[in-house]
């Protein structure tokens, strides 16, 4: 009798369930259909976002993997994450210059001249190291904000004044040096451990990534509320719940390869601290702002009571400590201080990185997430080129590809987004 009554409950329990999953079916397919119209009318009007360089990305990942097994294993993900913080730091100085429309030339110079003062005042006069390291990075400080103040007062294009900038700052590197030409350091010192010391303890790696998907929901869910309050356009918590789910399956599958190797690398963890640092500043601040503004033209930023020279001063003395600080660890990487030091591509990478990210040529459009995807981008051409033996100047020209289509999407998408007066 029990049975009965126990299969009668279940074939009337029976359609609830169906209808429940047809409505949870169509819930998100309706769900779907609106992402994609939403991201239909973005494309249209030029809002790319960074969907082309995520594209990018995945496209080398998936090339390099198909050629060589060991592409995406613990250990070459590990190097790669620790390999795109010098340069991607110097980037993300750019990305500042970038948005108000104007281009830093000098930033290899800076690094090279701040990691030479560093290795001088430490190895040869004996500073103790914490101390050496302050006076490099306000040394490259100084020297950006002089180069804005200059721009600024005198009215003559960054590049113009920042190119001169290249040549000075490079050779007072050379005079610093002297006739010795190298410096090495102590490879058990803090500026070493600066990318070769690793947390070993699995849980830092998941605590980080915990941290860094419960600080996107916060962000996002406060912007939510805060959105409604006043009545503007806001995000579903479906869409809220979407995005943090992404990134938590990003963040602790990253965790989980590092930890596969030798931990979450002490180089990374300062490199994501300082973008999403300077990313809060850029969109959470007057300061960060007035950069925006400025980016949309000098003459109307003037015309609404902008301090424009303090602004460009103040992005000019970003630029140039984002170059010092990427200098130490450039030099901390090889352990050692050159007349090369700061010379080669590391100028033209740093510039590729943050047009690659999606920041914007004409001002006014980027973050400086956009440094860390740029850099993705052309260190993983570099790291897979190196697993499969393809000559480095293949690595230019595909990184140069990439580049001029990089450019000419932003192109494409200004003139979309002119034509949608939006720009």
């Amino acid at each position: 009798m029990r049975r009965t009554a126990d299969n009668t409950r279940a074939e009337d329990d029976a359609p609830v369930a169906e209808a429940q999953r047809t409505h949870r079916g169509n819930a998100v397919s309706s769900a779907l259909k609106s992402w994609g119209a939403a991201l239909q009318r973005k494309f249209r009007a030029g809002e790319l976002g960074s969907f082309p360089v995520v594209l990018v990305l995945a496209t080398v990942w998936i090339i390099f993997q198909s050629l060589n097994d060991n592409f995406l294993s613990p250990r070459n993900l590990s190097n790669l994450s620790v390999d795109i913080v010098g340069t991607g730091l110097i980037a993300v100085g750019i990305v500042f210059v970038l948005l108000i429309g104007e281009l830093d030339l000098s930033v290899g110079s800076i690094s090279g001249f701040a990691a030479a003062i560093f290795a001088v005042l430490n190895v040869n006069h004996g500073v103790p190291e914490w101390l050496a390291l302050i006076i490099a990075v306000l040394a490259g400080m100084v020297a950006g904000a002089v180069q804005g103040f200059s721009c600024a007062k005198t009215r003559v294009p960054a590049f113009v004044v920042t190119l001169a900038g290249l040549l000075t700052w490079n050779g007072l590197m050379l005079y610093i040096l002297g006739t010795s030409g190298t410096v090495n350091l102590d490879e058990n010192g803090l500026v070493a451990k600066l990318t070769s010391y690793y947390f070993t303890n699995d849980g830092v790696a998941y605590g980080l990534a915990a941290l860094c998907a419960g600080t996107v929901f916060l962000i996002l869910y406060l912007d939510r509320r805060r959105r409604r309050a006043a009545g503007m356009p806001h995000r579903s918590l479906r869409d809220i719940a979407v995005r943090t789910g992404g990134l938590a399956v990003i963040a602790f599958t990253t965790a989980y390869l590092l930890n596969r190797f030798q931990g979450l690398p002490l180089a990374l963890l300062i490199f994501l601290v300082v973008v999403a640092g300077l990313d809060i500043v850029l969109r959470h601040t007057h300061y960060g702002r007035q950069v925006y503004a400025l980016g949309g033209g000098v003459e109307a930023a003037r015309r609404a009571s902008l301090n424009v020279t303090g602004i460009q001063t103040a992005v000019l003395a970003v630029s140039g400590t984002m170059a010092a600080v990427g200098g130490l660890f450039l030099a901390s990487r090889i352990t050692s201080v050159s007349q090369s030091s700061g010379s080669g591509v590391l100028l033209l990478n740093a510039i590729a990185a943050a047009v690659i990210g999606g920041t914007s040529l004409f001002g006014g459009r980027g973050t400086t997430w956009s440094a860390v995807l740029g850099m993705l981008v052309i260190q993983s051409i570099a790291s897979g080129m190196a697993i499969t033996d393809t000559p480095t100047a293949i690595q230019f020209v595909i990184t140069g590809g990439v580049l001029f289509a990089a450019v000419v999407i932003d192109a494409l998408s200004r003139r979309s987004q002119e034509a949608h007066g939006r720009a």
